[in-house]
């Protein structure tokens, strides 16, 4: 098997964790199978970079004189926001040479800025999506994926999405087991598929001020399946049935009935894509009740019944 060179470009005001993240995951794999990857990191000067925490981290050399990567990774980080025309030209120039292009967080914006995203379907941070698109209209921007895939360039979302999208390019050089492994060292879910929403139910809705509400949230998170009526929420948080409701829509900018909906949905899809449990199993594990409630409740929100949904991310279908 042919070593895999990764590239990671440094510059002042990168985000730590899109660059250690990745390249974590890619020395799990070199050490679980020798001789597969060659990691290497390189600034424009070759000199230490600072990062947006703080951190100084030290690039094995310049990125003229580095080797013509397999895989060039563009970490993000607040140095995307006004960008150095020497990087930006340095990836006009080299980015197309790379048999990967990854970006990881706002390192999109860079290969934005070299042109190389354009005609693309493409993610970055939630929070920076808009002005992805605003500025780059020759880009198509999704705001909903963990990761996107597009030919050989792939775009991940927030920090810890470099993760999942490492782990998916080493479960395709190398395939599952490896990619479970390491994953499994750096005590991560393997994986979450490109096109899992970046938002969690509990990340979607806004954490309750009130203590009884957060409660209530944390108690629908883990018990899925119990009664979550209005009613047996608002009991469990000591108020009226209409008090509760209007507080909690007020607190977390969503009702009672929208929220607990996200987490069986979640909980499902968790279910679906990690174990090999049936889906009569998943659908009472779920709160659903019944697999057709449970088929209704994927076809309207993800368009797909949770067979299909199966077939197409559980990872033993991958390979």
């Amino acid at each position: 098997m042919a070593q895999r060179t990764v590239l990671v470009v440094l510059f002042d005001g990168v985000q730590s964790l899109d660059v250690t993240g990745p390249v974590e995951v890619f020395a799990g794999a070199e050490q679980l199978v020798p001789g597969t990857y060659r990691i290497g990191t390189a600034s424009l000067d070759g000199a230490p970079v600072r990062t947006s925490s703080g951190l100084t981290l030290v690039p094995d050399g310049t990125l003229a004189g580095a080797p013509g990567p397999h895989t060039l990774l563009v970490p993000g980080g607040r140095g995307t926001r006004r960008p150095d025309p020497r990087l930006t030209g340095w990836l006009r120039e080299n980015g197309p040479r790379a048999e990967r292009l990854v970006s990881v967080c706002t390192g999109a914006i860079l290969l934005a800025e070299a042109g190389l995203l354009d005609g693309r379907r493409v993610t970055t941070h939630w929070a920076y999506c808009d002005t992805l698109a605003r500025d780059h209209p020759a880009v198509e921007v999704d705001a909903d994926p963990v990761y996107v895939r597009d030919g050989h360039v792939s775009t991940s979302a927030g920090v810890t999405s470099g993760i999942d999208l490492a782990l998916a390019l080493v479960e395709e050089d190398l395939g599952r087991e490896v990619a479970l492994t390491v994953a499994r060292h750096l005590v991560v879910f393997l994986r979450r598929p490109g096109n899992q929403a970046q938002f969690s139910a509990q990340l979607a809705a806004q954490t309750a001020q009130r203590e009884p509400l957060r409660e209530v949230q944390q108690w629908i998170t883990e018990h899925p399946a119990d009664d979550l009526t209005v009613e047996a929420l608002a009991a469990r948080a000591r108020l009226s049935p209409r008090h509760f409701a209007r507080a909690f829509r007020a607190e977390t900018g969503t009702t009672p009935g929208r929220y607990v909906d996200r987490v069986r949905l979640e909980h499902a899809r968790r279910l679906l894509e990690d174990t090999g449990d049936g889906v009569e199993e998943i659908s009472r594990a779920s709160g659903y009740g019944t697999p057709e409630a449970m088929r209704r409740a994927f076809v309207r929100a993800l368009g797909t019944a949770p067979a299909e949904y199966r077939r197409r991310f559980h990872p033993a279908h991958t390979h």
